[in-house]
Protein backbone atom coordinates (compact mmCIF):
# COMPACT_ATOMS: atom_id res chain seq x y z
CA UNK A 1 0.00 0.00 0.00
CA UNK A 2 1.13 3.82 -0.79
CA UNK A 3 2.64 5.34 2.64
CA UNK A 4 1.01 8.10 3.92
CA UNK A 5 4.36 9.13 5.72
CA UNK A 6 7.75 8.87 4.47
CA UNK A 7 10.86 9.61 6.49
CA UNK A 8 14.40 9.80 4.46
CA UNK A 9 17.62 10.37 5.70
CA UNK A 10 16.66 12.55 8.82
CA UNK A 11 19.49 13.61 11.00
CA UNK A 12 18.58 16.45 14.07
CA UNK A 13 21.58 17.08 16.57
CA UNK A 14 20.69 19.82 19.28
CA UNK A 15 23.71 22.88 20.03
CA UNK A 16 24.24 23.08 23.67
CA UNK A 17 24.75 26.56 24.24
CA UNK A 18 26.37 26.69 27.45
CA UNK A 19 28.90 23.91 26.75
CA UNK A 20 30.57 25.73 23.80
CA UNK A 21 28.07 24.98 21.22
CA UNK A 22 28.80 21.44 21.61
CA UNK A 23 26.89 19.27 19.17
CA UNK A 24 24.60 16.65 20.47
CA UNK A 25 23.42 13.99 17.54
CA UNK A 26 20.05 12.34 17.94
CA UNK A 27 18.97 11.46 15.26
CA UNK A 28 21.34 10.01 12.55
CA UNK A 29 20.08 8.52 8.74
CA UNK A 30 16.72 8.12 10.11
CA UNK A 31 14.09 6.38 6.84
CA UNK A 32 10.82 4.98 7.71
CA UNK A 33 7.66 4.74 5.47
CA UNK A 34 3.84 4.52 7.04
CA UNK A 35 1.13 3.24 5.16
CA UNK A 36 -2.83 3.30 6.06
CA UNK A 37 -3.43 0.80 8.45
CA UNK A 38 -0.20 0.40 9.56
CA UNK A 39 0.85 0.93 13.14
CA UNK A 40 4.89 1.77 13.49
CA UNK A 41 5.95 0.76 16.70
CA UNK A 42 9.43 2.09 17.40
CA UNK A 43 11.71 0.94 19.71
CA UNK A 44 15.17 0.96 20.37
CA UNK A 45 17.42 2.10 24.22
CA UNK A 46 16.55 5.08 26.19
CA UNK A 47 17.73 8.12 24.75
CA UNK A 48 17.98 7.11 21.23
CA UNK A 49 15.58 9.34 19.89
CA UNK A 50 12.28 7.95 19.61
CA UNK A 51 10.45 11.25 20.93
CA UNK A 52 12.65 13.11 19.50
CA UNK A 53 11.46 11.74 15.69
CA UNK A 54 7.87 11.49 16.89
CA UNK A 55 8.91 15.61 17.57
CA UNK A 56 10.29 15.78 14.21
CA UNK A 57 7.58 14.54 12.28
CA UNK A 58 4.92 16.42 14.12
CA UNK A 59 7.02 19.81 13.53
CA UNK A 60 8.14 20.93 16.75
CA UNK A 61 11.79 20.11 15.79
CA UNK A 62 13.52 20.97 12.90
CA UNK A 63 15.84 18.47 11.58
CA UNK A 64 19.09 19.91 10.06
CA UNK A 65 19.21 17.61 6.93
CA UNK A 66 16.33 14.90 5.48
CA UNK A 67 12.93 15.10 4.59
CA UNK A 68 9.65 14.23 6.11
CA UNK A 69 6.88 14.42 3.58
CA UNK A 70 3.03 13.51 4.40
CA UNK A 71 0.13 13.21 2.38
CA UNK A 72 -2.13 16.35 3.41
CA UNK A 73 -5.38 16.90 1.42
CA UNK A 74 -4.58 15.82 -2.36
CA UNK A 75 -0.75 16.61 -1.87
CA UNK A 76 2.42 15.63 -0.89
CA UNK A 77 4.18 18.40 1.84
CA UNK A 78 7.83 18.56 3.13
CA UNK A 79 7.84 19.39 6.95
CA UNK A 80 11.49 19.81 7.14
CA UNK A 81 11.11 23.14 5.10
CA UNK A 82 7.66 23.75 5.57
CA UNK A 83 6.07 27.37 6.71
CA UNK A 84 4.30 27.74 9.99
CA UNK A 85 1.38 28.23 8.69
CA UNK A 86 1.38 24.80 6.64
CA UNK A 87 2.79 22.77 9.44
CA UNK A 88 -0.33 24.13 11.86
CA UNK A 89 -2.88 23.10 8.54
CA UNK A 90 -1.31 19.68 8.51
CA UNK A 91 -1.71 19.60 12.51
CA UNK A 92 -5.61 20.89 12.05
CA UNK A 93 -6.37 18.46 9.09
CA UNK A 94 -4.13 15.56 8.90
CA UNK A 95 -1.53 14.91 12.09
CA UNK A 96 -3.20 14.25 15.65
CA UNK A 97 -0.46 13.48 18.25
CA UNK A 98 -0.98 11.67 21.97
CA UNK A 99 1.52 13.14 24.03
CA UNK A 100 2.23 11.98 28.22
CA UNK A 101 0.82 15.31 29.28
CA UNK A 102 -2.31 17.57 28.76
CA UNK A 103 -1.81 21.18 28.46
CA UNK A 104 -4.29 22.03 30.17
CA UNK A 105 -6.70 25.05 29.20
CA UNK A 106 -7.81 27.50 32.44
CA UNK A 107 -11.31 27.38 33.25
CA UNK A 108 -12.79 25.58 29.95
CA UNK A 109 -15.06 22.42 30.45
CA UNK A 110 -13.42 19.20 29.78
CA UNK A 111 -16.19 17.70 27.27
CA UNK A 112 -15.08 21.18 25.24
CA UNK A 113 -11.59 20.96 25.92
CA UNK A 114 -12.29 17.17 23.93
CA UNK A 115 -14.22 18.79 21.36
CA UNK A 116 -12.39 21.64 20.11
CA UNK A 117 -10.43 19.84 17.46
CA UNK A 118 -13.58 18.27 16.04
CA UNK A 119 -15.08 22.08 16.31
CA UNK A 120 -11.67 23.47 14.24
CA UNK A 121 -13.13 21.11 11.59
CA UNK A 122 -16.02 23.02 10.86
CA UNK A 123 -18.38 20.30 13.02
CA UNK A 124 -21.50 21.77 14.81
CA UNK A 125 -20.90 21.50 18.75
CA UNK A 126 -23.72 19.73 19.02
CA UNK A 127 -21.85 16.73 17.24
CA UNK A 128 -18.58 17.80 18.53
CA UNK A 129 -19.99 17.67 22.01
CA UNK A 130 -21.65 14.42 21.22
CA UNK A 131 -18.59 12.46 20.17
CA UNK A 132 -16.53 14.07 23.39
CA UNK A 133 -19.09 12.50 25.86
CA UNK A 134 -18.73 8.93 23.94
CA UNK A 135 -14.99 9.09 24.05
CA UNK A 136 -14.84 10.39 27.52
CA UNK A 137 -17.47 7.78 28.28
CA UNK A 138 -15.41 5.01 26.75
CA UNK A 139 -11.85 6.06 28.41
CA UNK A 140 -13.83 6.36 32.05
CA UNK A 141 -14.15 9.49 32.72
CA UNK A 142 -17.67 9.97 34.91
CA UNK A 143 -20.52 12.56 33.70
CA UNK A 144 -20.05 14.89 36.71
CA UNK A 145 -16.50 15.97 35.59
CA UNK A 146 -17.09 16.91 31.83
CA UNK A 147 -18.33 20.25 32.84
CA UNK A 148 -15.14 20.84 34.98
CA UNK A 149 -11.87 22.48 33.87
CA UNK A 150 -9.25 19.28 33.58
CA UNK A 151 -6.49 21.25 35.75
CA UNK A 152 -7.76 19.40 38.88
CA UNK A 153 -7.83 15.88 37.18
CA UNK A 154 -5.55 12.93 38.80
CA UNK A 155 -2.43 12.26 35.96
CA UNK A 156 -4.93 9.14 34.52
CA UNK A 157 -7.53 11.18 34.10
CA UNK A 158 -5.54 14.41 32.07
CA UNK A 159 -4.22 11.59 29.97
CA UNK A 160 -7.34 10.11 29.10
CA UNK A 161 -8.56 13.57 28.55
CA UNK A 162 -5.78 13.81 26.26
CA UNK A 163 -6.18 10.80 24.53
CA UNK A 164 -9.93 11.69 23.56
CA UNK A 165 -9.07 15.15 22.17
CA UNK A 166 -6.28 13.49 20.15
CA UNK A 167 -8.79 10.78 18.89
CA UNK A 168 -11.88 13.04 18.51
CA UNK A 169 -11.04 14.28 15.04
CA UNK A 170 -9.84 11.23 13.15
CA UNK A 171 -7.15 12.29 11.26
CA UNK A 172 -5.11 9.67 9.24
CA UNK A 173 -2.00 9.97 10.74
CA UNK A 174 -1.54 9.86 14.40
CA UNK A 175 1.55 9.93 16.45
CA UNK A 176 1.36 8.13 20.07
CA UNK A 177 4.26 8.87 22.67
CA UNK A 178 3.49 6.32 25.62
CA UNK A 179 -0.58 7.11 25.30
CA UNK A 180 -1.24 4.58 28.19
CA UNK A 181 1.37 6.10 30.87
CA UNK A 182 -0.19 6.63 33.95
CA UNK A 183 -2.75 4.34 33.04
CA UNK A 184 -4.45 1.37 35.01
CA UNK A 185 -4.98 -1.82 33.40
CA UNK A 186 -8.69 -1.36 32.92
CA UNK A 187 -8.57 2.40 31.52
CA UNK A 188 -5.01 1.36 29.47
CA UNK A 189 -7.35 -1.75 27.70
CA UNK A 190 -9.90 1.07 26.27
CA UNK A 191 -7.18 2.72 25.09
CA UNK A 192 -6.01 -0.19 23.12
CA UNK A 193 -9.70 -0.45 21.32
CA UNK A 194 -9.88 2.99 20.52
CA UNK A 195 -6.36 2.98 18.85
CA UNK A 196 -6.83 -0.41 17.40
CA UNK A 197 -10.27 0.91 15.74
CA UNK A 198 -8.48 4.09 14.61
CA UNK A 199 -5.85 1.59 12.80
CA UNK A 200 -8.51 -0.73 11.38
CA UNK A 201 -9.99 2.37 10.15
CA UNK A 202 -7.10 3.11 8.05
CA UNK A 203 -5.12 5.65 10.35
CA UNK A 204 -1.51 5.33 9.59
CA UNK A 205 0.68 5.26 13.33
CA UNK A 206 3.78 5.69 14.67
CA UNK A 207 3.90 5.23 18.19
CA UNK A 208 6.45 4.69 21.43
CA UNK A 209 5.09 1.73 23.50
CA UNK A 210 7.39 0.61 26.57
CA UNK A 211 4.41 -1.62 27.60
CA UNK A 212 4.77 -4.62 25.88
CA UNK A 213 1.07 -5.53 26.12
CA UNK A 214 0.03 -2.23 24.45
CA UNK A 215 2.72 -2.81 21.43
CA UNK A 216 2.09 -6.31 20.92
CA UNK A 217 -1.81 -5.10 20.52
CA UNK A 218 -1.46 -2.34 18.01
CA UNK A 219 1.92 -2.97 16.77
CA UNK A 220 1.85 -4.06 12.98
CA UNK A 221 5.57 -3.18 12.29
CA UNK A 222 8.23 -2.02 14.44
CA UNK A 223 11.25 -0.13 13.76
CA UNK A 224 14.27 0.15 15.33
CA UNK A 225 15.73 3.81 16.30
CA UNK A 226 19.70 3.19 17.02
CA UNK A 227 21.45 5.72 19.05
CA UNK A 228 23.39 8.73 16.64
CA UNK A 229 26.78 8.75 18.59
CA UNK A 230 28.85 10.60 20.00
CA UNK A 231 28.58 15.02 20.40
CA UNK A 232 30.99 16.74 18.36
Amino acid sequence: MTPVLSVRALNKSFVMHAQGDLSLPVLRDVSLDVAPGECLALVGPSGAGKSTLLRSLYGNYRPQTGSIRVQHRADWIELVDAEPRVTLDVRRHTIGFVSQFLRVIPRVATVDVVAEPMLRLGATLEDARRRAEFLLSVLGIPERLWSLPPATFSGGEQQRVNIARSLIAEYPILLLDEPTASLDVANRDGVIELIRARRDAGAAIVGIFHDVTVREALATRLHTVEPAGAPA
